[in-house]
């Protein structure tokens, strides 16, 4: 084991008292890199799904994976529901997860993936199972870009040269079937600065979310809901001198239906960069689940809106699995895409004075 990694094992079995004390501890604190509280509150709630873990010798910052109820089994007659619908928060996901990767099932996974021999990774969702083949034929197929895999049977090319941190998010996606969606993460993170400020999202929602009596109000929130006239959303003029942290940005598909959410964690005036935060499989195959994305602005007009071609979107959206194929090339295609007026801003009515007061 690599002198760097044992110092590293030393740090994370040091006494909580010690870690308290850690300069790194002091400067991983949020307050380190966002001044204002509202954007130090939304990236505490964001750090929360991540986790750092040792796995197969190395180090891996861990995500939340995206999972959503019926999204791959089109192809068949039944489908399966995601652990808790994704909607599940990562208190409830994270020990879960632990188990999976504690798994006998997983080690065995890590070490077909450190074999040393180049093999395609076959993941079964329907059956939460998985096999691998060495087939030359197949292996050159998927290089020429043949791809072999069904949404539900996706095809994974692995260099048998270890485990890479995408290789854990496949199997946590596939056979996990774990993790949270686009409005179950935009919900969490809306939730946890509504108590910041003294407010209990659920209850303040309940009436308007139609949610039995009992029943957790975050299995039935989703973009639907961010786009309702509902009363307590309120529409946002995209202009970026209208915009605040905690609004939310929801896209439409090219048929014009809103189909993904995400929120706004700052917007710096003075270097023209807005930061949004998102839990999606349609991006690079390192960045699938919970991550930030960067717009970029002149800062000297902030009265430009969201769809206007000359503002810089960085992230980049890609299929889930290499050799499928997802419409537009980055976010602000889709934003901008003229279905239906293209995608929107919204905030919640009940955040509006806990933003302000946070934002001071």
């Amino acid at each position: 084991m690599k002198f760097s990694l044992v110092i590293i094992l030393l740090v994370i079995s040091a006494p909580f008292s010690f870690a308290l004390n850690d300069p790194l501890v002091s400067f991983s604190d949020p307050a380190h890199l966002w001044e204002k509280p509202i954007e130090r509150i939304i990236e505490e709630a964001y750090r929360q799904f991540f986790r750092t873990r040792i796995i197969g010798d190395r180090i891996m910052n861990i995500r939340l994976p995206f999972a959503m109820n019926n999204e791959r089994d089109t192809l068949l007659e039944r489908g399966w529901e995601i652990y808790l619908g994704g909607k599940g928060n990562p208190q409830a996901l994270w020990p879960v997860i632990e188990d999976i990767l504690n798994s006998r099932e997983f080690d065995e996974y890590v070490k077909a993936l450190s074999s040393g021999r180049e093999k395609v990774i076959i993941f079964d969702m329907n059956e939460a199972r998985w096999s691998m083949s060495s087939d030359l034929f197949i292996i050159a197929r998927i290089k020429a870009g043949t791809y072999r895999g069904l949404p539900h049977r996706p095809f994974v090319l692995t260099s048998g040269r270890g485990v890479q941190e995408s290789d854990v998010y496949n199997y946590l996606y596939c056979i996990g079937r774990i993790g949270v969606d686009c409005s179950g993460f935009v919900w969490h993170i809306l939730s946890y600065v509504a108590r910041q400020g003294g407010v209990d999202l659920s209850r303040v929602l309940d009436p308007s979310l139609g949610a039995p009596r009992g029943a957790d109000p975050a299995r039935f929130i989703g973009t639907a809901f961010f786009n309702s006239r509902s009363a307590q959303i309120i529409p946002v003029n995209d202009e970026i001198r209208n915009l605040r942290p905690a609004d939310i940005i929801l896209f439409r598909d090219m048929e014009g239906t809103v189909v993904h959410s995400a929120i706004i964690q700052s917007i710096d005036f003075s270097r023209g960069v807005i930061r949004y935060l998102q839990c999606t499989n349609v991006a690079p195959q390192d960045e699938r689940g919970a991550h930030d994305s960067f717009i970029y602005f002149n800062p000297s007009n902030p009265a430009v809106s969201l769809k206007d071609p000359a503002l810089h979107w960085t992230q980049r959206r890609a299929p889930p699995f290499s050799g499928e194929e997802v419409p537009f090339t980055n976010d602000g295609e889709i934003y901008r895409h003229r279905a239906n007026g293209g995608g929107r801003v919204v905030r919640m009515r009940v955040l509006v004075p806990v933003v302000e007061r946070l934002s001071r």
